[in-house]
This record gives C-alpha cells, structure tokens and sequence, in this order.
C-alpha cells in the first residue's frame, strides 16, 4: 500500500470515535502493510500492569497510558502553508524526483 503519510507529519482525524474526531497530532508511527499509523495524543488506550521481577529489575505496577493505532483512511494530512486538512498529490522536478504537494495550494510538502 503506498501510504503519502510519513513520520513527523501533522494529521488532522476525520472520522472515528468521538472524542478524537477534529483533533490534530504529530505521526509517531506508520504501518503501510497494515493500513494504519499511531498519532501523538490520538485512540488513547490503558494497559492495566503488573509487577514482573527479572534478574533483580522490578517494573512498576499500575496502569500504562499509550497511544492506539489510527486507520490511515480516518486522517488527512494538514498542509503547512494553508493550515487546513488535504488531500496530497505527487509532483516531480526537473531531476526526477518526486514531491508531495498540497492539492489545495499546490505548496510543497517536503
């Protein structure tokens, strides 16, 4: 699947659950394979822990905050110059190299 979303871009939720949808956030991960990517502050789960004892470290009980994976269908980047969410095209230069441009401003990306 080739996926227009990297790591370090701002995404804006589209769909989803409620209380995510609207909200911005910086990619932490991508799973292009899987069709997904992790958002910064975005699908919040809670991972109840135990105290596990290994070869004299101890990890502290108690619950764990982290980020859930997003479906890269629910988010749309969000372009720096306009500041809106966007669909992304490709564009390539005179030496061949492909660029990701907004379609609404048709400003480079990257």
């Amino acid at each position: 699947m080739k996926v227009k979303i990297r790591k370090g871009d701002i995404v804006e939720v589209i769909s989803g659950s409620f209380e995510d949808k609207g909200k911005r956030g910086e990619v932490i991960k991508v799973m292009p394979k899987k069709g997904r990517v992790t958002v910064q502050g975005i699908s919040m789960r809670k991972k109840h822990q135990s105290q596990v004892q290994t070869q004299g470290r101890s990890m502290n009980p108690g619950i764990i905050e982290f980020e859930g994976s997003v479906d890269i269908s629910n988010i749309m980047l969000v372009c720096p110059k306009c500041d809106e969410a966007i669909h992304v095209g490709i564009q390539r230069d005179e030496d061949g190299k492909s660029h990701r441009v907004c379609k609404r401003c048709e400003a480079q990306i990257d």
